[in-house]
Order: C-alpha cells, then structure tokens, then sequence
C-alpha cells in the first residue's frame, strides 16, 4: 500500500512520517534549513507479514500544491495531518479537495500536535474536522490523535495503517505497464534511476520499456521495489528502475514522464473528459478556459472546451481539454486543474477519451459515445459503444488507451459475442447482430443492382461501401468482402463485387442489335471491320447507342477495341495473333515488319499500324525500328478458347502463352482518346487487380 500524506504546511506530516519510519524525509539542504518540506519525500515501514508500505511525504505550502499534486497521483490511501492547536486551515480543504478529485477512496486523519492542547480544545477541532469531511471520500474516516513529542498514539497509528492495508490488498497486476515518474536521477556505476508508482501492469528485469511522450526507448537493467532489490515491479509498487540505452540519461527524463510498455505510446492533446468544479469557485467555467493541468507528475498548460452549458460552481460535465503539448495517458485517469496563477485549485474529473475530435465535438452522436465510453467497466463500455453511430469500435486502441493487456482485447470479444474484423495491427469489432444486419444489406444491395444492372459486372467496391451501415473504413471493408467471398455468398472480380454464380448478360433489346451487329464484324471483312460510325450509317442507328453496345459487349469479352472506335472480334484478334506466330516462325531472326504483317492480313498500312500498336501497348510484340518480334509469354492474353486444348498443353513450345490474362477480363478496355470507362480506370491502364484470395 502507497500512503500519501497531506495537510497545511507546519502540521507535522514530515514528523509524523518520521516518527512511523524512522526516516527524515526532509533529504534537501533548504528543507533543512527552512524546516519545510518543498520536495517529495519517500520513506518505507516493515508491516510484519512480508509486505512493506511506502510512504509519499508532500509538502504543505501553498506555492507547492503543484508538488503536493505530483506525490498524490497513485497512492492509495491519504493520510490527513490537521495541528491540534491549528485545526481546519486553508490548504487542508485545498488538499482534501484534491484528494477528492483525484478519487482516492481510503484515508485517515491524523490529529497531530496533541501534546499542544487539552482535552476541550481537541474535541472542538474533532467536531471542526468532521464538517470539512463532510461531502467528501474522507467522510466518516477515522480521527486518530497523535504527537510525535511525547509518542503518544504514534503506535496506534501504526497498527491501523497496518490493517488498512491487509483490507486494501494488493492492486490488480493486469494490464500494461505504467509508472509516473516523479524523480529522475544518476548514481555512479548504476546508471539513470527514474523513482515512481506502478499505476498497472508489470515490468521485470530486462524488459523493454518506453519513455512517454518523448518516445525514448530503454531497456530495464534492475529494479528496486518498496525499497528492495526485485526481479519485478507491480501495479501499487514505489519502484526504483534503473534504465539504459541509446540517448538514456537525467536530462533526458523528467517528473512527469511515463514509463510505459511501448505498445502504449500514444500521447494525447485533445483529450475528453468529465469535470467537476469545485463549489468554492466564483463563478462558471467558460468556453476555451486557460488552466494549469495536472496529471500524475505531469503539469501542462491546458484550455477547456466546453460540449454541453457552462458548468456552474459545484457541478459536472463534459469538457474536452486541449493540451499546450502531448502527455502520456490513459483513459480513466483522474486529473486536477488550476488556475494559471497557481493559487487555486479549480476542480478535476477523469478522462474520457484520449482521442477527443478537434471538429463535431459536440454532436449528438459524439455526445452519446462520451456516454458509453465513460462507463467504468471495459465490457459494458464496449457493449454500449457498439450500439450506436458509427456501430464499430477499434477493439485494439479502446484497449490501449486503457492499458489493457494485449488478451484482453480477445477476451472481451469472446465474453461479448463480437465479430472482429483484423486490417494490419488494428481489430474493429461489431455486434454480431449488427455484422448479421450489414451482411444482409450487402446482398440485398448486390441484388437489387444486378437486377437493374444485368449488363455490368458488378458493384464498384467503394460504392458499395457508402451504401451499408455500418460504414466500414475502407481497409476493414475489404476485409468484410473477403470473409464473405470465403464463405462462397459474393464474388470479387478486380474492383466489382457481386453475388456468386452472377454472370453479365445483354438486355433482349441489346441481343437483337447485337445479332445485327456481329456479321458486319466477321466473315471476310474480319480484319477491316467497319467503324462505330460506319456501322450506325449502315444500320440506321445512333453512334452511340452502337458505341454503347460494343462497349457492353467488349466486357463480356466478345470484342476488342483496337483502335478508336475500330472493334474487332475476339476471334480476330486471336487469329492475328496466330498470324504474328507465324511471321515469327518463319524469319530467321524471329522479326517482321509491318508490311508482312499487313500483307498476311490483307488490309491498308494504316489499319495495320493500328493493330500492331495496340499489341505493342499489351506486349504480345516488342517493337524496335521497324521491326517486331514476338513476345511468347503474353500470349494468352488474347487467346482463342479453341486453342487451349491438351494438343496444346502438351506441345514443346505451344503458341500460346499461359498467364493469366487481364485485358480478357470483361472490365477491360483499351484504346487512345478514351474516356474513362465503368468502375473508375481509364482506357490506357489496366483495371484494378486484385490478388487476395477468397
């Protein structure tokens, strides 16, 4: 147990503690000279049973409440020092404020001074003590008289922190490793020391640690726990850690900082918070409110954003603080703020959220999150955020910025039925009601566009994405899609989703224009066929209802845009291919040139051009000067399925080549002055590819 003693200067804290331990705290030269405290003092008592209490002497003085505030973070249980002959002074109810703040529920008052008063004096400051407790965590703590001059009650005292500690026990050691660091200092032949409470987790010998927010990372060499050598420290430890590595050193950590299992560095400067102000102030807290904020050791300037009215002395609410520079926290943490002179104590709460937005802060949505996420207990606050907008919850940052362990993020989505969707470090989580209603929806959207929509090859991804809720982030997205494609209920086709077994088919109205058509671009004039605009005069029909048509018609693979408005048929395509095979064969050195090539397809030089440029832009021929020769190994991409028999597979060196084919994909177009076609890639590229397997 950490006990953190508090109270108004000169009311005998450091004395008291001395009287307990055995130790003057009081370790620097103007302390000693003032016969003040002005630092932190630490001191340890033996409890009989193995255990050791730590002891947190805090100075009293007004202008070290900042201290005061430093030493109180992590302790759990506060020991009030209140003079006999003084009774309640002002920086005892600043300091019972604090403790209040700061949530520590455990606590004793220690009477000091007896030996100064009789018997009435001390029943009035009894009677005076119980009215500053009231309202508070101390209320109906037990008053114990004490003076540290005559001994009197200083053994009682002891045996109650005693039993006090065996009701607390020992604090929980799950979670990551935290500790505040409130000193940092070098000793010769050890190296930097940092001194501090282990606010969760453990950390052991050898361990690799990170220094927050500065990002420093270090590597355990040894430890001192409850002032004795250890192999590891826990959650409610004083530990002393001595750290080593690259840039380690006292200038480079100070009080304030964080050791912390690197997985939890995440520093935060907008963070949300509840608040609650103290009934001694003068009036309500304002919009953009400048403080001095005060979290474990740590003190920052900090200005307060209100996400609700003014929060008028005595009340509570919602607030985000945003931050003069980045502090290592976590979600939960209680925090005190003061005024920016120092002299008073304002109010505290915890924090929240320590990704609090800097836009939309106080929406509805946003308001009914800060709800859920104030709930205590992970479980119900998960279980709570999945219920409403956005109906997701990164499950790895909600447990980092609660220092929860590493399993735990599994552990809660196993005790609450989720479903997690892993995208690289990061797991989303939905309800599994709600990954059953988003699952439904996906096919009944991809339904209901293939029914208006037989002509096209599927739903664009992205599109698809804003129409579903819950609106996933792309990457998770994606994610979702290959579940689902795994399980055999949708197909991925490059950037189109679709229902499994959906085939792209023409309208009755576009078969009867297409059999009308398809004669013009075969038989003998297969190789000069006639243009979009050749075949709208010849047919009577709109050029673009044809273009229309023979673009639908290119994605189902049947043709080949060649050239700008200039379709052929796949079949031709194909057969050129062979034709180009056979160039190849019969040269010497594998070349031909474009009139060989156009005298075999019996068409003008400049149709010819045409064709073998646009094998050129695919590979199947490699041009250098005049001459081309042929490159085996794009082969297939162009193939005509008649070939693709065993004759062939069995051949030595088979004219066809057998990687997979991309521009044989029904959203594949090519040719120059294009515009882009349907799904967001332009007729020069190739369409997205996708290489997940489903």
């Amino acid at each position: 147990m950490i006990i953190g003693t508090a109270g108004h200067i000169d009311h005998g804290k450091t004395a008291l503690v001395r009287a307990l331990t055995g130790v003057d705290t009081d370790r620097l030269k103007e302390e000693k000279a003032r016969g003040i405290s002005i630092d932190l003092g630490f001191a340890y008592m033996p409890s009989g049973e193995g255990e050791t209490l730590g002891f947190i002497d805090a100075p009293g003085h007004e202008r070290f409440v900042h201290t005061m505030l430093a030493g109180a973070s992590g302790i759990d249980f506060v020991l009030l020092a209140i003079a006999a002959d003084d009774g309640v002074m002002p920086q005892t109810r600043e300091h019972l404020a604090i403790v209040d703040l700061l949530g520590v529920g455990r606590g004793s008052v220690a009477l000091t001074k007896t030996d100064l008063v009789d018997d009435t004096r001390l029943l009035e400051v009894s009677d005076e003590i119980v009215l500053a407790l009231r309202g508070t965590c101390l209320e109906g703590a037990p008053i114990l008289p004490v003076s540290t001059v005559t001994g009197d009650g200083v053994a009682g005292l002891r045996t109650h922190l005693v039993e006090a500690s065996r009701e607390i026990g020992n604090r929980a050691a799950s979670g990551r490793f935290r500790l505040a660091v409130d000193r940092c200092f070098t000793i010769a032949g050890a190296g930097t020391i940092v001194t501090g409470t282990v606010l969760s987790g453990r950390v052991a010998v050898g361990d690799h640690v990170m220094v927050s927010p500065s990002g420093l990372s270090a590597r355990v060499r040894s430890i001192r726990a409850q002032d004795a050598p250890a192999d590891f420290g826990k959650a409610g430890d004083r530990c002393g850690v001595n750290l080593a590595g690259d840039g380690v050193g006292k200038d480079a950590i100070s009080r304030g900082d964080v050791v912390l299992d690197p997985t939890l560095h995440a520093p935060a400067d907008h963070i949300d918070a509840s608040l609650r102000v103290l009934g001694a102030e003068p009036k309500s807290i304002g919009q953009w409110f400048p403080v001095r904020l005060h979290h474990g050791a740590q003190e920052v300037g900090a200005r307060i954003v209100l996400l609700g009215d003014p929060i008028s002395p005595g009340a509570s609410g919602h607030v985000q603080l945003v931050l003069e520079h980045p502090i290592a926290a976590a979600a939960g943490d209680r925090y005190v703020v003061r005024d920016t002179s120092a002299r008073r104590t304002i109010g505290g709460g915890a924090f929240i959220d320590l990704r609090g937005p800097s836009r939309k802060r106080r929406t509805p949505d946003r308001l009914a999150q800060l709800d859920a996420l104030a709930l205590a207990e992970p479980a119900k606050a998960v279980a709570a955020l999945l219920e409403i907008s956005p109906y997701y919850l990164d499950l790895t940052d909600f447990c980092r910025d609660r220092a929860l362990a590493v399993t735990e993020a599994s552990a809660l989505a196993e005790r609450l039925g989720l479903v997690r969707i892993a995208t690289g470090k990061t797991a989303l989580a939905v309800s599994a009601a709600r990954w059953a209603s988003f699952r439904q929806m996906l096919l009944s959207r991809l339904e209901a566009f293939h029914a208006d929509n037989p002509d096209l090859p599927g739903l664009g991804r992205e599109r698809l994405r804003l129409q579903l809720e819950p609106r996933l982030p792309a990457p998770a997205f994606a994610t979702a899609l290959l579940s689902l494609a795994r399980a055999g209920e949708i197909s991925l086709d490059g950037a189109w989703v679709k229902l499994t077994g959906f085939e792209v088919r023409l309208t009755p109205r576009d078969e009867v224009l297409w059999a009308q058509v398809r004669p013009l671009l075969g038989e003998a004039d297969r190789f000069r066929p006639p243009r979009v605009r050749d075949i709208a005069t010849m047919l009577d029909i709109a050029e673009p209802e044809v273009r229309h048509l023979l673009k639908l018609v290119g994605r189902l693979g049947r043709v080949d845009e060649v050239a700008h408005d200039h379709f052929f048929l796949r079949s031709t395509v194909a057969e050129m291919v062979g034709i180009i095979c056979k160039l190849s064969q019969q040269a010497d050195d594998a070349q031909f040139t474009a009139a060989q090539f156009r005298d075999q397809v019996e068409n003008g030089r400049k149709v010819a051009i045409q064709i073998l440029e646009f094998f050129d832009r695919h590979g199947v021929t490699l041009r250098r000067g005049d001459l081309r020769r042929l490159n085996k190994h794009r082969l297939d991409l162009f193939r005509d399925p008649a070939e693709d028999g065993p004759a062939n597979e069995a051949a030595e060196d088979p004219p066809w080549g057998r990687e997979t084919s991309l521009v044989g994909r029904p959203d594949f177009k090519s040719g120059r002055g294009r515009e882009p076609v349907s799904g967001g890639f332009d007729s020069h590229s190739l369409p997205p590819i996708f290489r997940g397997r489903v």
